[in-house]
């Protein structure tokens, strides 16, 4: 099973999300089965076929936000480490602009807010690097260069 990486605060988020859907998510659509089973004719019942299919949604949601804590580890930021690794706030230089990066799980990115997955080209190239070492990156249009200038 493939590790998901989180930080604590994600954790907490998907927890209360699953906890929410289990409680109040549940009762909600279960509520709505019992009016749409009391209009009558269930094989023409509109109502009833679009409780059920929010239903299945809803389970599958509560599965997937299972399945993500059982494999999830928690980001623990230590000091001092030297070299990248997922939590990480990198300092780089591509193209002499200084980008700033935190190296977080997939299930966490968005490159737009600095945040990326350590499974994309990037941070998989970040990763074990140290201050003063090169990342190279093929993309599409060619080589990129990242320099890496500080690790917290």
């Amino acid at each position: 099973m493939a590790r998901n990486y989180l930080t604590q605060e994600r954790h907490d988020e998907i927890e209360k999300e699953l906890d929410d859907l289990k409680k109040h998510g549940r009762l909600n659509v279960a509520e709505r089965l019992k009016q749409s089973k009391d209009l009558g004719d269930l094989s023409e019942n509109s109502d009833y076929m679009e409780a059920r299919e929010e239903q299945a949604r809803l389970e599958t949601r509560i599965a997937e936000l299972d399945d993500l804590l059982r494999s999830s580890a928690i980001i623990r930021r230590t000091e001092g480490s030297g070299a990248v690794r997922v939590g990480s706030k990198v300092k780089v230089k591509k193209d002499g602009v200084p980008l700033e990066y935190i190296i977080v799980g997939s299930s966490e990115s968005s490159p737009a807010q600095g945040l990326i997955s350590n499974e994309s080209p990037v941070g998989r190239e970040l990763l074990g690097k140290k201050i003063g070492d090169r990342a190279q990156v093929q993309t599409p249009k060619g080589e990129v260069v990242y320099e890496i200038e500080g690790i917290e």
